[in-house]
């Protein structure tokens, strides 16, 4: 399975308030850290520090998206920002960047493992797809 965690978070948000909000979406899905496979965010976060420094610290690749790989997926995300729109393209950071990197890395269908999680800055979303063998 291709677990992707996309993240969003408010321009300066701090390290730990982005390690403590991804930590608490793995527990309410009950996975652990080493499952994921990926984090993915918006093009538009592309120098946020926190994000940076949180793929390097966990050792896992982060994956920038840009909105014409997210707006695909505004259709299926549990909640729209019109706010995230204007800025990202997509009317929602953490569902669609989980869902687009998840399909990305399966080649197919992803589904998300429940609605975002979010705290005062940041929002988290897990997506899984399964690994598909080669014909």
């Amino acid at each position: 399975m291709h677990y992707v965690a996309g993240l969003g978070c408010r321009q300066n948000c701090p390290l730990s308030e982005l390690r403590d909000l991804l930590q608490h979406t793995l527990t309410t899905h009950d996975l652990p850290l080493s499952a994921l496979t990926g984090l993915a965010s918006s093009q538009h976060k592309r120098g946020e520090p926190a994000l940076l420094q949180l793929a390097s610290e966990l050792q896992i690749p982060l994956y920038w998206l840009s909105s014409a790989q997210l707006q695909p997926y505004d259709a299926r995300l549990s909640q729209h920002s019109e706010l995230s729109r204007q800025l990202t393209g997509s009317a929602g950071v953490a569902e669609a960047c989980a869902l687009a990197q998840a399909e990305y890395l399966n080649g197919g269908h992803a589904t998300l493992l429940g609605p975002r999680q979010h705290n005062g800055r940041a929002t988290c979303a897990i997506a899984v797809a399964p690994i598909t063998e080669p014909a």
